[in-house]
């Protein structure tokens, strides 16, 4: 099961698409509301939100959506059961919320919005809620015996082992020519038909990175873990010098342009130069063949 959330502004509209009749839509969650339509329901909630003003994002969407087998198969009451639960483990069971569920397409999904004003007229903390969200909906899975997100990317991974391995031994031979630069790496990668695409957030920041080949695209990190951004940075980065990494880069260059790095592979990459796992590759001769 995986949950999706964000703060949003338009709440009538949001609650419009929700109890949107094209959709098969049906309420299975009402929580301090009485309401029996969209423009009544989002009134409800700007009631309680005139009590703080000062936040303009007042409203939470959420979507929790079941494995395509397990959506199959739940009932309106069982869905209600999902709702209730992830608000809970979210710490929004108090909170003013209508729920629907959405069968028009085989992946049966509920649409939740909640009032992000609580009835005290404090405004809930929207901090890392895209996570938050996959972590609750991930804790409600477990706790009614259904399809955990971590089993369908494992079976996912699984089916894709021979791929993995073929892409993970392209890396090796390109990291064996010793790249002295992100952008030297990736366009070696794609010299030989690996596509490695960086994950930089709006703020500038490289989060990590993506692979596509063959037509399959993911996460580097799942392709291995020595792929992932903090083993593959500072393995490139210390090839300039040929000398151990000794301290966290502050910026480089990614796709001719100076990028920083997220505080979270910031983080990764000065335990691994702590723990002195990052290795010196020496030059072996080896050549890619271009």
């Amino acid at each position: 099961m995986i949950g999706k959330g964000h703060a949003i502004s338009g709440t009538r509209v949001s609650i419009s698409y929700g109890w949107n009749q094209e959709k098969d839509a049906e309420v299975v969650l009402r929580e301090n509301v009485a309401g029996d339509i969209p423009a009544e329901i989002a009134e409800e909630f700007r009631i309680i939100q005139s009590q703080n003003l000062r936040c303009t994002n007042n409203t939470l969407s959420f979507i929790v959506s079941p494995t395509i087998e397990d959506g199959k198969d739940l009932s309106k009451k069982e869905l209600e059961e999902i709702a209730r639960k992830f608000l809970k483990e979210m710490n929004l069971q108090s909170n003013q919320s209508i729920g629907f569920v959405h069968r028009d397409k085989a992946h049966t999904h509920v649409h939740i919005y909640t009032n992000r004003i609580g009835f005290d007229g404090k405004a809930y903390n929207d901090s890392f809620i895209g996570k938050r969200s996959q972590i609750a909906a991930d804790n409600v899975a477990k706790e009614l015996g259904l399809t955990r997100v971590r089993e369908v990317q494992k079976e996912k991974l699984n089916e894709l082992k021979h791929l993995r391995q073929e892409i993970k031994n392209i890396n090796d031979r390109v990291l064996q020519t010793r790249p002295k630069s992100i952008d030297e790496y990736i366009n070696r990668m794609k010299a030989v038909k690996v596509e490695v695409i960086p994950t930089i957030n709006k703020a500038n920041q490289l989060q990590g990175f993506r692979v596509e080949y063959k037509g399959v695209n993911l996460k580097a990190s799942e392709v291995d873990r020595s792929m992932s951004g903090n083993r593959l940075i500072p393995q490139i980065t210390q090839n300039k010098s040929f000398t151990r990494l000794k301290e966290v880069p502050k910026t480089f260059q990614v796709l001719d342009k100076t990028v920083q790095l997220s505080s979270n592979l910031s983080t990764k990459i000065a335990k691994e130069i702590l723990k002195g796992t990052i290795k010196i590759i020496r030059d072996t001769g080896i050549g890619m063949g271009y």
